[in-house]
């Protein structure tokens, strides 16, 4: 029971796709590259059986193509995550990447803020203006409470409770969760829903929270955008993302004083190791300040 490579068999790879759509929660991006790297998996390695020579000569023939570490393990990740599909659907006996070692890659510290820069960027809303007041309340929020920002988008009024400066929002992998805000987001989303809400709404049904200017709910990539433009306006000259903020969240806690633990349950993670990252942030900025303030640093 190992089928051959040689026929691409997209139907197969539209199963899996789709079960990483629906079962896994997977985002557009991630199932539409591994999409394409499972078909050029097929197409690389035509003719041969699903077995661990052929895994291997897989790896090899993307080191030889020149391919980024970070490219060869998402390859290597998409062909392990099918074939171990593979294997709970019965469709195979054994899993030939399972066991492949993948390349180490460099850890990439988070992009973050400085507490000057953020008050700039907060600055920026124009709260004379509808969408002024609502992009005010974005930025407040994403930086209030650490979202991501697909699960900004995605809050209907309903969800927030201000008198318990909370909101429920689903996470990664269909995940619910409670999720605090402080006094400066509770003010700017307050005065958004009194002034400014009603004003964009073309649909008085509509249940999401923050709307677009054509009165519907909003998209990752209008809040995108809109970063990009207030940091320009704030002369940032470092990209900024929804992430960015989400980053600057998390590493402004930790400088503070801030439990790790408490952390990874207000981010959401699963895994601690996934929010020890922001540690290695907060010593680089000591180190920074240590070296510009102490007169024997150097």
């Amino acid at each position: 029971m190992s089928p051959q490579l040689g026929t691409r068999n997209p139907k197969l790879i539209d199963k899996f796709i789709n079960y990483l759509k629906t079962e896994r929660n997977y985002s557009p991006h991630t199932t539409s590259n591994y999409q394409r790297d499972l078909i050029f998996l097929m197409d690389l390695l035509k003719g041969k059986k699903f077995d661990r020579s052929a895994a291997r000569e897989y790896l090899i023939a993307l080191e030889q193509k020149h391919f980024s570490r970070r490219s060869v393990a998402r390859k290597l990740s998409a062909a392990r995550s099918f074939f171990r599909y593979l294997l709970r659907e019965k469709l195979v006996e054994q899993n030939p990447f399972a066991n492949l070692v993948t390349p180490k890659l460099p850890r990439k510290l988070p992009n973050f803020l400085y507490p000057e820069e953020l008050d700039r960027l907060l600055k920026g809303p124009d709260l004379k203006a509808p969408l002024g007041l609502r992009d005010k309340a974005i930025l407040e929020m994403i930086y209030g409470t650490g979202l991501r920002v697909a699960e900004l988008i995605m809050i209907n009024k309903n969800d927030v409770d201000f008198e318990e400066g909370e909101v429920k929002v689903l996470g990664k992998g269909s995940k619910e969760r409670i999720v605090l805000f402080g006094s400066h987001a509770k003010g700017a989303l307050l005065t958004y829903l009194k002034d400014a809400r009603d004003k964009l709404r073309s649909n008085k049904e509509i249940a999401a929270f923050f709307v677009n200017r054509r009165g519907g709910r909003l998209t990752a990539r209008s809040i995108e955008r809109m970063l990009v433009y207030y940091s320009k306006k704030a002369g940032i000259t470092k990209k900024v993302t929804p992430h960015t903020l989400r980053h600057s969240f998390a590493t402004h806690l930790l400088a503070g004083g801030a439990d790790l633990r408490m952390v990874q349950e207000l981010l959401g993670h699963v895994s601690l190791s996934t929010t020890q990252v922001y540690t290695h942030i907060t010593k680089e900025r000591l180190k920074e300040v240590y070296d510009s303030a102490h007169p024997r640093s150097s």
